[in-house]
């Protein structure tokens, strides 16, 4: 798929003068539009073999538009604390928000292309990573995200020369590495598996753009006016349709689903509570500071219906905890500088390295439990996210990671209690809002999706825990023991 970027494109430099005044006024124009508009964000890519001007394409496009309305990002080797982390995490970092610019020099390409040239992976490998970049890609399209991929290329003789033509000036000798030379020798392989990466990875919302860049001239030029048609077009027009997710099943139609068939019965004695309490909370402190914990994080999810008890349950569970070791993490509505990214980029950011944990209370189900029922989102944003989550947590796993999801289920008729016990208690009032007394009425709807929810995201990697939480005591207890049960098995 190369064949049209070895040809030999070339621009004259008159033409290209009389261009490039031209092209940049435009840039600056649909920058500034994309400004306005405020309601998406621009991704590129700069990708391409060794020598093919990818540097020079980045300093350009930050010299021809505004620097301060773009987000520039070179990524190298991964340092300590991304290691620690799934490989997306640092690029998760680097999204530009709505109205912004980013570019990426160098992306989730770079290290599952090298990995599998040198040897180091094998096809399969090679395969997920490349299906899971598909899906992060299509996320972000569905996200609003217009991406940009360029891949700037050279024939095997273009970049042999262009390697000679920088080491014969000291002012640029300094560019050709050893590494460099070391890749040239795997030029083919490389190509060979650059076309596979392209052909598997170029799709309808996130096509890839393959520039020749022997000629500074053309490749500019091509370069600023692929952004320049693409921002135009999409301030335009609307984003790119996506095929929609699988819609969820029809409820039973005999009415019994995973929260109603739960015992809500099942009762604990407060000196039998006691007991299980300080042996359970002693065996979570010990697997918390077991060796092989530094090679691992932990990952805890909290949720359930209005006053099913996860603030009580998260403080039993953290006083068996080292405090320099957990981060307890409230989930509210997002904020502004949330609203302006992808609806997992701040959990994404939140995710702990190896030797810490992180305790949501509430989390990224909210796509499809608050937002789905209250309308927050579109029928085909909360259908997508349900894959768009198990993909988070298995990265997470991937990483070294133990996902915990509980899972707090109550009766109505309980929750009803325990409303009208906070409205009399001082120190509970602020507890209990018309918020609250609100959502109670959607409890069918809420019922429905919490079922879907557990039913598409309960995986071998993650599994829900659903506990019964009826009676407090109970409820605490079997959270922890379930909790030490599952980080047992994951040491």
């Amino acid at each position: 798929m190369f064949e049209s970027a070895e040809i030999g494109h070339k621009l004259g430099k008159a033409e290209y003068k009389r261009e490039a005044p031209k092209l940049r006024q435009a840039l600056l124009e649909a920058q500034y539009e994309l400004l306005e508009n405020g309601k998406f964000p621009v991704v590129i890519l700069v990708n391409g073999v060794d020598g093919a001007g990818k540097g020079e394409t980045v300093n350009l496009l930050n010299e021809w538009m505004d620097p301060r309305h773009i987000h520039t990002h070179a990524f190298g080797e991964m340092t300590d604390a991304e290691r620690q982390r799934p490989e997306m995490w640092r690029f998760w970092q680097a999204l530009p928000p709505k109205g912004r610019i980013g570019i990426l020099f160098g992306s989730w390409y770079t290290d599952p292309i090298l990995r599998r040239v040198m040897g180091h992976d094998k096809r399969a490998v090679f395969e997920r990573r490349l299906e899971r970049i598909r899906h992060f890609e299509r996320m972000l399209a569905a996200e609003g995200a217009l991406v940009l991929k360029l891949w700037f290329h050279l024939s095997k003789a273009a970049q042999k020369k262009r390697f000679k033509e920088l080491l014969a000036s000291k002012k640029t000798a300094w560019r050709v590495g050893p590494g460099d030379w070391e890749r040239f020798k795997h030029y083919d392989e490389f190509v060979d598996i650059c076309e596979d990466a392209l052909r598997e990875t170029g799709t309808g919302e996130a096509p890839w753009q393959v520039i020749e860049g022997s000629d500074p001239e053309y490749r500019s030029l091509t370069a600023g006016r692929m952004l320049l048609d693409a921002l135009r077009a999409r301030l335009k027009g609307a984003a790119p349709r996506l095929s929609p997710a699988a819609p969820p099943p029809e409820p039973p139609i005999d009415k019994r689903n995973i929260l109603n068939s739960l015992d809500y019965t099942r009762r604990l004695a407060p000196k039998a509570y006691d007991k299980r309490l300080e042996k359970a909370q002693a065996r979570l402190n010990q697997l918390t500071r077991h060796k092989r914990m530094r090679e691992r994080s932990l990952v805890m999810v909290f949720e359930g219906m209005d006053a099913a008890g996860k603030g009580s349950t998260i403080r039993r569970l953290t006083r068996a905890m080292d405090a320099r070791y957990y981060r307890v993490i409230p989930i509210a509505a997002p904020t502004d500088e949330e609203r302006a990214q992808p609806y997992l980029w701040r959990f994404w950011r939140r995710i702990p390295g190896h030797g810490a944990a992180a305790i949501f209370d509430r989390s990224w189900y909210g796509r499809v439990l608050v937002e789905r029922v209250e309308g927050f989102c579109a029928e085909a944003d909360w259908m997508r996210a349900y894959h768009e989550i198990n993909d988070f947590e298995e990265q997470l796993g991937d990483a070294g990671g133990i996902v915990a999801k509980f899972w707090l289920a109550v009766t109505p008729q309980e929750q009803l209690r325990r409303f009208r016990e906070r409205q009399k208690i001082a120190y509970k009032r602020f507890k209990i809002t018309d918020e609250d007394w609100r959502n109670r009425k959607k409890w069918p709807r809420y019922e429905q999706a919490i079922c879907d929810m557990i039913d598409r995201t309960s995986t071998d990697l993650a599994p829900w825990h659903v506990v019964a939480a009826n009676d407090k005591l109970h409820a605490r207890v079997e959270v922890i023991e379930r909790l030490c049960d599952l980080v047992e098995s994951r040491l």
